[in-house]
């Protein structure tokens, strides 16, 4: 991970994947039939406040990403981190070379290959909160539906997708508003299209 538990005192960590764990499951708390793990950590207590279940709401929408990418979900782990600007400021400056808070940063762990046995990490997702509300006031979207669209976001860059040229980003834009519409949240880019 990116962020370790000891970098920030974190408000609320959880982990689990996409489906109920059920009661004859492991004694792993974030197992689950499907075999995916979504670690959420909130490290920024304005997420908690200002969206009722984000933690619920982060992962459903980390775990459909997923699913509409990789077939096989079994043994893949992933963690998303709801920080603050200051954070992502700090991570922006040191793995990206810019000195200023961005709305999400992804952090792909590697391909399967490069790491040891055991489960699969994908990566990390961290979304700046000041900046992801500000966004979503400025174009009319709930934080709630922003914030899901950028997971869904930074989870399709953590599967290997990018938006560095034209088609690309047209491809990514297809997958992220297939994959929102499925949650209920409407096209992000439906106002940038717009005569």
């Amino acid at each position: 991970m990116i962020l370790r538990h000891n970098d920030v005192a974190g408000q609320s960590e959880t982990g689990a994947g996409c489906h109920d764990a059920s009661a004859d499951m492991s004694d792993d708390p974030d197992s689950t039939s499907a075999g995916l793990v979504v670690a959420v950590d909130v490290r920024a207590s304005d997420w908690q406040g200002d969206v009722p279940d984000i933690e619920a709401k982060v992962r459903q929408a980390a775990c459909s990403a997923i699913a509409a990418e990789i077939a096989n979900v079994e043994g893949i782990e992933v963690s998303i981190v709801l920080a603050d600007d200051a954070t992502v400021r700090v991570l922006n400056r040191d793995y990206r070379g810019r000195d200023a808070p961005t709305n999400v940063l992804a952090f792909p762990q590697g391909a399967a290959s490069e790491q040891a046995a055991g489960p699969l990490l994908l990566g990390d997702v961290v979304l700046a909160y000041e900046t992801v509300r500000r966004e979503a006031v400025a174009q009319g979207k709930t934080l709630a539906d922003h914030t899901r669209h950028l997971v869904v976001h930074g989870l399709l860059h953590l599967c290997g997708f990018d938006h560095d040229t034209e088609a690309s980003a047209t491809d990514m834009e297809r997958r992220e508003i297939a994959i929102l519409a499925a949650l209920g949240v409407a096209d992000p880019y439906v106002e940038r299209r717009a005569p």
